[in-house]
């Protein structure tokens, strides 16, 4: 269970938390070190402040440490830090421990005595050296530990991200990708993945108008994740799906395919014509409106991020049967630092609500109209008006879609990617994510 306290630091990391631990650090060796890389530090910057996460160098320059009875203690960078003994020998980076070409560990798990102490300790420069019973010698940088400890990822972000309303996100003034820049230059597709991690969409203009080109933009990007939707779609209002997206009808806010298991990560929209009025596409950060319920209620947040729900996907065509069922969370957290990776929400497709017992059912429901209440805030809607030429890729965990009603003959295409793939691109091209 996701405790209270938790809640009070932002989604992911807003507030800076650094442990503290009482009394004089009785230290068993003591050294001074050279410059220590940044860690990568928990606070959104808004509009009005820096526009992307920053790295701050911790104040402190010595390190400190300890050998108590259930850990090995190291207080390095302005950090305390607390690590067991079997993870130390776990995570041995020398030859026979692990494969550097391979990135992967040799060391069999299950062989390291679980009660294991180092028998010699010590830190020169900046590297612990640590002698184990049988004489082998496992060697860690400060700064490695100190960026792959509990304590420093409870106060990093597992992606950078900027939350955003609707004035923030105009006044940020996001540019599009062009499509011959985007389909040639590696830099062109780095700076559209990087305004797609920060913000959860991204454009990509001048696409010529067809299902194939949006299909090789997409592909520029990711892995296309073929559904029961098909591979790529291309539909109209003709009601030829048992979904309220193929009527002409307005639709509210939402997340799509929140009755898979694993709801699909990224969406791509491309209006290939529409001869008629209406029918603008309307944009919401659901990772702003969770934020503010968190600094408004936590025990809201708390409840929409622990107790898991069920969506419900139906279908009976002549040519299509399908039963869909997704549970979980409304909200879906990091519980080692409370950082929102996932939301769930569609009202169209949530099913009986079965999984909570009666004594809680109130309070959901209170915590889901205070969501609800912030995701329908006029200010937070921002609304584009697809076109031919003009590919929307937008996050599926997190920004919520929807439309007005229009008339006349609207056409898109699009299809869903594999979210593991869009990041990897994006590790790929050196960009946090």
């Amino acid at each position: 269970m996701i405790q209270n306290d938790g809640f009070r630091h932002s989604i992911m990391g807003l507030t800076r938390m650094f442990v503290r631990v009482g009394g004089c650090l009785q230290s068993l060796s003591r050294c001074q070190t050279q410059k220590i890389p940044p860690l990568v530090t928990g606070r959104i910057r808004t509009l009005g402040e820096a526009k992307r996460w920053q790295h701050t160098a911790p104040q402190s320059t010595s390190c400190n440490w300890q050998l108590r009875e259930d850990c090995f203690e190291l207080s390095y960078g302005g950090l305390v830090m607390h690590f067991d003994y079997v993870w130390l020998r776990d995570h041995c980076r020398s030859a026979s421990c692990y494969n550097a070409k391979t990135n992967q560990r040799n060391l069999d798990t299950a062989n390291v005595e679980l009660t294991i102490r180092p028998v010699k300790t010590r830190v020169d420069d900046e590297t612990l050296f640590l002698t184990w019973p049988d004489g082998h010698v496992t060697r860690y940088g400060l700064s490695w530990l100190a960026q792959n400890s509990y304590e420093g990822q409870k106060q990093s972000a597992m992606q950078p991200r900027i939350l955003w309303n609707a004035d923030i996100y105009t006044k940020a003034k996001v540019p599009s990708a062009s499509w011959e820049k985007f389909m040639s230059c590696n830099e062109e597709l780095r700076r559209f993945l990087s305004n797609f991690l920060h913000y959860g969409i991204a454009f990509v203009e001048d696409v010529p108008a067809t299902l194939e080109a949006t299909e090789i933009a997409t592909q520029r990007v990711s892995l296309i994740r073929e559904t029961m939707y098909g591979r790529m779609w291309n539909f109209t209002s003709d009601f030829s799906r048992g979904d309220t997206a193929y009527t002409k009808l307005a639709l509210d806010r939402h997340t799509d395919t929140s009755y898979f298991q694993e709801p699909c990560g990224i969406q791509v929209f491309h209006c290939l014509r529409h001869e008629g009025t209406g029918g603008r596409t309307l944009l919401v950060d659901g990772f702003y409106a969770a934020d503010k319920v968190l600094q408004q209620m936590p025990n809201n947040f708390e409840l929409l991020a622990r107790v898991p729900i069920k969506h419900e996907y139906i279908e009976n065509m002549s040519d299509h049967r399908n039963h869909m069922i997704g549970i979980g969370p409304v909200l879906n957290v990091y519980p080692w630092n409370n950082e929102v990776y996932m939301i769930r929400y569609n009202n169209y497709d949530r099913a009986v609500i079965n999984t909570i017992p009666h004594d809680v059912v109130q309070r959901w429901y209170v915590a889901h109209r205070h969501l609800t209440t912030e995701l329908r805030r006029p200010e937070n809607e921002l609304w584009v008006k697809l076109k031919p030429g003009k590919v929307l890729f937008i996050d599926n965990w997190r920004v919520l879609h929807g439309r007005e009603s229009f008339t006349g003959l609207r056409q898109l295409c699009g299809c869903y990617l594999t979210r593991d793939d869009v990041l990897n691109t994006a590790r790929s091209l050196g960009l946090q994510a």
